[in-house]
């Protein structure tokens, strides 16, 4: 018969458990971090595109964020992922031409 707790050597320490637990609330806050950015920057790209130096300033903070939240999660920085506020700018535009 098998019990469905697990033994005392398989079972994580407390110092591991911290750890782990950190790891996550670091991804959480990263992740966080970038989705704020990211509806800053659209906000902007939407209401005040001639805002260029508003736009730069936040985009490269997006950027950081997002390579951060990649680092974070084990993720290699893709080439095609390496300017999100690229993408993020195209649909800020596609977004204000619909509602034009």
């Amino acid at each position: 018969m098998t019990s469905n707790v697990p033994e005392t050597g398989n079972r994580p320490s407390r110092a591991e458990q911290s750890k782990l637990q950190q790891a996550q609330l670091e991804v959480v806050r990263a992740e966080g971090d970038y989705q704020r950015l990211r509806v800053a920057y659209l906000e902007l790209a939407q209401n005040n595109q001639g805002n260029e130096v508003g736009l730069a300033m936040i985009g490269a903070d997006m950027d950081r964020a997002h390579a951060n939240l990649q680092r974070l999660s084990g993720l290699r920085q893709l080439p095609f992922t390496h300017e999100p506020t690229r993408t993020v700018r195209r649909e800020a535009l596609r977004m204000a031409e619909e509602s034009s």
